[in-house]
C-alpha cells in the first residue's frame, strides 16, 4: 500500500483521551505535524468531520509532558467492539510540547 502523505508518520503507543468519547484503553498508533491515528478498545459513535480535544500522553521515554490536540475526524474504522480513528490535527494549544513529541519520533525512527 503506497503512502502518499504530506507529511511522514512516525509509530508510537501514547495513551490517548477524549472524555466522554472514547472510553477504554485508547493509544495514539501513528502522528505527524498534520495527523494522527488512534486506536480504542471501546465502541465510540464518533463521525467523520467532528472535531475534538485530545489530551496526548507521550511515551515516558520521551520525557516530554502532555499536550492537548484540536482534531477533526477524517475516517473511522470499526471491527465490532475496536476501532481506529484518523484524525487531523487543526490546532496544538502547547506547540512546543507537540512539536518536541514529533521530533523526538522522528530522531528515534532514524536510529538503527
Amino acid at each position: 500500500m503506497l503512502d502518499n502523505r504530506k507529511n511522514k508518520r512516525y509509530r508510537t503507543l501514547a495513551q490517548v483521551r477524549i472524555p466522554h468519547i472514547l472510553e477504554g484503553e485508547n493509544l495514539l498508533k501513528d502522528i505527524s505535524i498534520t495527523g494522527c491515528r488512534v486506536e480504542s478498545t471501546a465502541y465510540a459513535d464518533i463521525k467523520q468531520g467532528t472535531q475534538y480535544q485530545m489530551e496526548i500522553e507521550p511515551e515516558s521515554s520521551s520525557k516530554i509532558g502532555n499536550f492537548f490536540l484540536s482534531v477533526e475526524v477524517k475516517w473511522v474504522r470499526s471491527t465490532g467492539y475496536t476501532g481506529e480513528v484518523g484524525f487531523s490535527v487543526i490546532a496544538s494549544p502547547k506547540g512546543k510540547h507537540f512539536q518536541r513529541y514529533v521530533d523526538y519520533l522522528a530522531y528515534r525512527s532514524s536510529q538503527p
